[in-house]
């Protein structure tokens, strides 16, 4: 089962088309971006553990079906080897009706597969208070 165009370059890239989807509330590019395998994982805020495509696809598409969702990840952290990708962002989603935007915190994860880097984890939560500040190297965090 083919789900989309092979994305070589590299998990940044998917990355990218990952919250550009979302923006557009394009569900089939959205999932298209997911590895292959079964063994996908997703967690939206306050929400249960999603395991393979067909959850997946189904709270992707109630969520997406009032339109596209403003969010703009910074503050990437990233840990890499050859087959694997882990990032973290702040996802900052706009707000509407003069409202302070929302800040919430993901960890994505990718897999270089025969078709490319593909997400197998997307893990979103709530994060309180204002946007965090950058931490400067070797700040601890626990």
């Amino acid at each position: 089962m083919k789900r989309g165009k092979q994305l070589n370059g590299s998990a940044a890239e998917v990355e990218a088309a990952f919250y550009e989807a979302l923006n557009r509330a394009d569900t089939e590019a959205l999932m298209a971006l997911w590895a292959e395998d079964e063994e996908i994982v997703c967690v939206h805020p306050g929400g249960p553990r999603l395991h393979g495509h067909a959850a997946i696809q189904a709270s992707w598409e109630a969520i997406l079906e009032r339109g596209g969702l403003q969010i703009r990840p910074s503050q990437l952290f990233e840990s890499n080897n050859l087959m694997s990708s882990v990032h973290t962002v702040i996802e900052g989603v706009t707000a509407t009706g003069g409202a302070e935007p929302a800040h919430l915190v993901a960890t994505n994860v990718y897999h270089k597969t025969p078709q490319g880097w593909r997400m197998v984890l997307h893990h979103v939560s709530v994060a309180p208070g204002p946007v965090p500040a950058t931490h400067p190297a070797g700040a601890s965090l626990h």
